[in-house]
């Protein structure tokens, strides 16, 4: 049994008398502790796998696993826990508290956890260690990213979902990005997979899920994948 496992699954909404079917049938799955990319342009339903696998929502039909546990039948509570304690969020635009300061944005997520890791040793590893007082207005755009990778990773998830994380950074600052997500899936065995539309980032990862239209047309794995210094885009 893989660690994650999406099983024929459909997503529509209802816009009146048009059904939109935002996920159409996928198919896939991913093994505990692997770096997987999940690629496709704007509208092809990824961000929608996304939110699925991180309890945010809902099925229309089909089945997903996470380490042996249905959870499209899990409860309201049960789903508020599983996101609590087992799931970690990066998001495009970070997301952070504005009137608190990185240290305080990180601890805030420490709270909700049953076994977090000390926030002010997470913000070191993420390279902040100077930063922790200042408020996300007083940091760039890749030190706020750097805070958010941090909030997710202080929670220590075994699974951290990433939406877009490098879409609104520069070219090195991305970089710098998908090398701190590659170092924290190998050093620590969780299960990381970042969404994204630049093709480019394909061969870092230990697997590759490739959509569009709603659907999975292609999965493939890398028995090597590449250090992120050695990509270009």
């Amino acid at each position: 049994m893989s660690f994650i496992e999406f099983e024929d699954v459909c997503k529509e909404y209802v816009m009146g008398e048009v059904v939109i079917r935002a996920v159409d049938r996928v198919d896939f799955t991913i093994e505990e502790g692997e770096f997987a990319v999940i690629v496709g342009s704007s509208g092809a339903g990824k961000t929608t796998v996304l939110n699925i696998l991180g309890g945010m929502d809902s099925v229309t039909s089909g089945a997903v696993r996470v380490d042996g546990s249905e959870i499209t039948d899990l409860s309201n509570r049960k789903l508020i826990e599983f996101r609590r304690n087992q799931v970690g969020f990066v998001f495009q635009f970070y997301n952070l508290i504005p009137n608190l300061t990185a240290l305080e944005n990180v601890e805030i997520a420490t709270q909700l956890s049953q076994d977090p890791l000390l926030p002010q040793d997470v913000l070191r590893s993420v390279g902040l260690e100077d930063r922790m007082d200042n408020f996300p207005a007083q940091l760039s755009g890749g030190e706020q990213q750097r805070v958010s990778i941090a909030r997710a990773l202080a929670k220590n998830p075994r699974l951290l979902l990433c939406d877009e994380p490098t879409g609104a950074l520069d070219y090195a600052t991305g970089k710098q990005i998908l090398q701190l997500l590659q170092d924290a899936c190998r050093e620590t065995g969780m299960t990381v997979i970042v969404i994204t539309h630049n093709q480019a980032i394909e061969p870092i990862a230990d697997r590759v899920i490739r959509m569009r239209s709603g659907g999975v047309y292609q999965v493939n794995c890398n028995p090597a994948p590449m250090d992120v210094a050695d990509i270009e885009w």
